[in-house]
């Protein structure tokens, strides 16, 4: 790998630039990338073309938020060169959502709603979130802002901030979520399992449509979701009095995740190596029946799920006493170790909206509109993944998957070498920070390694 940062990110971009099919937008890409990956602590417009004599504040406005050009060629670009870094039938496709805390309203899709970097209710924008992982490296595939109602259903608002019309209708987080699942795998992207946190494991059709599409996929459940034991059967009633009964009704009841493992037999696993020596928890697994299948009214129970698919529901009992659940469709002779490292593998993601964030500036955009946002989003996705492929070449080159083991070993993402590090690994961010000293490609080499603490 050369000793110039800038050179390096020329090569790499040359597949970017090359649909981009313009001269003037061709150069502002990579200067704008280029503006996000240098120093200085705010990545918006302004002081990135402060810092870049090369161009002016109106040409990256222009580029970044005002410009009448199509996005869809760079996306799909950012997937093919996901894909090769990272993807195959060993990849995760972990699907989660971050918040930007916004002041103001006018700002696109801002309002009061849960923001997970606070812990709390917040004026914020909400993105939708696909990250493609290999082991522990993760590359952002998706960024896609949630609308709440409180923006769809005023007409006036979506105008001003120029919501393209295939937007304007309102979408869950699970919806949006499956829409680009869709996306990435026209686009060719080679992944094995979903995962999810809760917030999508309780959509029942998303659950259901990431099985309709032929998906295996490990999503986070809340403790009263309700299951069916495996061997539940569908009878027909006799009716003591009254019309004959029209519908099959489960000869037994329903029960919450947390009671159908309550007497189960639990087990210690660890999954991988943290800070503080091996990561583990106590996990138990059955298959059971979840109840999402059509609503029907069973006796005088009112109306209740019918069984729906057979899956895994899973329980983990972390050493704080904190107990969660978790559905999988993963096949039924899955060990509980495997199961429990797909559970786990979720993580990653976070590292990718950490960086994206600290490192790259993905919540420093000013401006107020759809594209603007957007346009933003997707150049940090493309400076993310260019800090990636150097991360892998770094960690020993060759390839992509003995690339990534070496580079998971020796830095895990909670941040200490799994084992004794050799010298080279040692000084992995020391060599980033001396090589591109003018760059300072981050305010702390340890933070661009990307070590975050597991919950």
């Amino acid at each position: 790998m050369g000793a110039n940062w800038q050179d390096d990110l020329e090569s790499w971009l040359a597949p970017f630039v090359a649909v981009l099919c313009h001269k003037t937008r061709a150069r502002m890409c990579p200067a704008y990338i280029a503006g996000l990956i240098g120093p200085g602590d705010r990545k918006s417009v302004q002081p990135m073309a402060v810092r870049d004599a090369s161009v002016t504040y109106d040409q990256l406005h222009h580029f970044v938020a005002a410009g009448v050009w199509d996005s869809a060629p760079l996306e799909t670009a950012l997937l093919v060169e996901a894909d090769k870094m990272v993807g195959g039938n060993g990849a995760w496709l972990i699907i989660d959502d971050t918040a930007l805390p916004k002041k103001g309203r006018h700002s696109v899709g801002v309002a009061a709603q849960y923001a997970s970097v606070l812990g709390k209710n917040a004026n914020c924008q909400t993105l939708v979130s696909l990250t493609l992982a290999s082991g522990e490296v993760p590359v952002m595939l998706s960024l896609r802002l949630f609308l709440p109602e409180s923006w769809t259903s005023d007409p006036a608002r979506l105008v001003r901030a120029a919501v393209p019309d295939a937007y304007r209708t309102y979408r869950t987080k699970p919806e949006i979520a499956l829409a680009e699942i869709d996306r990435v795998r026209a686009a060719g992207v080679r992944f094995g399992c979903v995962l999810g946190d809760a917030g999508y494991g309780l959509s029942a059709p998303f659950r259901q449509g990431l099985s309709k599409r032929g998906l295996t996929w490990a999503v986070g459940i809340p403790f009263k979701q309700k299951v069916y034991p495996i061997d539940v059967a569908m009878i027909f009633p006799v009716a003591g009095r009254g019309r004959p009964r029209q519908r099959h009704i489960p000869d037994m009841k329903s029960i919450t995740a947390q009671a159908m493992l309550e007497t189960a037999r639990w087990q210690t696993i660890s999954w991988r190596r943290g800070t503080k020596g091996r990561l583990s928890a106590r996990f138990t697994a059955m298959r059971v029946r979840v109840a999402d299948g059509p609503p029907q009214r069973i006796h005088d129970k009112g109306a209740q799920h019918l069984p729906g698919e057979e899956v895994w529901v899973i329980g983990e009992h972390r050493s704080t006493g904190e107990r969660k659940y978790y559905l999988s469709n993963l096949p039924p002779d899955t060990p509980l170790k495997q199961l429990a490292g797909a559970i786990k593998a979720r993580w990653a993601c976070e590292q990718a909206h950490q960086q994206l964030k600290e490192e790259l500036g993905l919540d420093h955009f000013e401006g107020r509109s759809w594209t603007g946002l957007h346009r933003h989003a997707l150049m940090t996705m493309i400076a993310y993944a260019f800090l990636q492929s150097r991360r892998l070449k770094e960690a020993g080159g060759g390839k992509k998957e003995s690339s990534a083991l070496r580079l998971n070993q020796a830095f895990p993402l909670s941040g200490r070498p799994s084992s004794p590090p050799s010298r080279s690994h040692r000084q992995f961010g020391v060599r980033i920070a001396r090589k591109h000293s003018d760059l300072k490609i981050c305010q702390s080499s340890a933070r661009f390694c990307g070590h975050l603490s597991e919950p």
